[in-house]
């Protein structure tokens, strides 16, 4: 069946230029956390009414979001100010920061040792600027820094293999990072197209689902590295979530707007929606399975349900 459209929900206009970026989900409380990055805040919704509720501020140029529900946080990379916040869901939450490395972008939790990866884009006029962080969530405290060869994208943490896997724009790569002491690149993936961008993991069947600006979704193996399917999509892309119920990858794509929606049993397109002209990012709730497009344009979130 096709994505079903529910509605929109209005969210606030915006203070200055840019829109949205990464989103997250607090399942527990049907809340969706959304970079709102021209605000420098993370506006919040109530997926169940369906309505804005709030927004967290002084987040400068937040770029991403990232929930963890065993651990009851939420976590932002604030590429303003070389931070991540941390804060527990609340109607007023108490945001804590954490410096990291030059504009973070990408975040992965590690819900057993408690610790955040935040990857970092960099400065060009600071040479080795393009990091990775690693923060020790319990104790609010940066405890590692790693060199990446260039400016990173998103990050997901794989549970199984016990390492975070980074995607890195230029040189197209990704970069396997060991969770554990010490942390450390332990391999790095060649990609054969340009821009690896959004990234998300099936763990169970070991697969990775990289979505690169050359207009490519990637289909590659978690512990080899080895690129199993290519697949085209519509244009140059930004986030990817995976549906782990329904074997299901959303793929966000700003130009010309649209998500593209592809099964991954095998790897092969279901069907493309359009949103708006900007809309790059998506939000996926897996206990609802509801979709959220956000739309700078018309400043709203686009609500879908996906069925089997």
């Amino acid at each position: 069946m096709p994505l079903q459209h529910l509605g929109f929900v209005d969210l606030p206009p915006h203070v200055k230029d840019g829109g949205f970026d990464h989103a997250a989900v607090h399942e527990a409380s049907g809340r969706i956390y959304v970079a709102h990055t021209a605000n420098d805040a993370i506006d919040i919704i109530d997926i169940e009414a369906r309505k804005y509720v709030g927004s967290v501020p002084g987040l400068a140029a937040v770029a991403g979001a990232l929930v963890s529900e065993s651990s009851n946080l939420v976590f932002t990379s604030n590429r303003g100010e070389n931070t991540v916040g941390i804060f527990a869901p609340a109607d007023v939450p108490r945001v804590q920061k954490v410096d990291v490395g030059i504009r973070p972008n990408g975040l992965a939790y590690d819900p057993g040792r408690a610790r955040l990866l935040s990857a970092h884009v960099g400065d060009p006029a600071v040479a080795g600027s393009c990091t990775v962080s690693i923060v020790d969530t319990r104790a609010r405290k940066r405890i590692a820094d790693l060199p990446v060869a260039g400016r990173t994208r998103w990050t997901v943490y794989d549970s199984v293999a016990d390492v975070f896997h980074v995607n890195v724009m230029a040189p197209p790569q990704i970069v396997v990072v060991a969770a554990g002491d010490p942390p450390g690149v332990r391999r790095v993936v060649t990609i054969p197209h340009a821009g690896p961008h959004g990234l998300d993991i099936d763990v169970v069947r070991r697969r990775l689902y990289c979505a690169c600006d050359a207009g490519v979704l990637l289909e590659i193996d978690a512990d080899s590295g080895t690129i199993l399917t290519t697949e085209a999509i519509g244009g140059v892309p930004d986030v990817v979530f995976f549906n782990s119920a329904l074997s299901r990858l959303y793929v966000a794509i700003g130009e010309p707007g649209v998500i593209e929606v592809f099964d991954t049993a095998p790897l092969r397109r279901h069907e493309s929606v359009s949103t708006e002209a900007g809309a790059h990012t998506l939000s996926f709730d897996a206990t609802r399975s509801i979709v959220c497009a956000f739309l700078p344009a018309s400043h709203r979130a686009a609500v879908y349900r996906d069925h089997a």
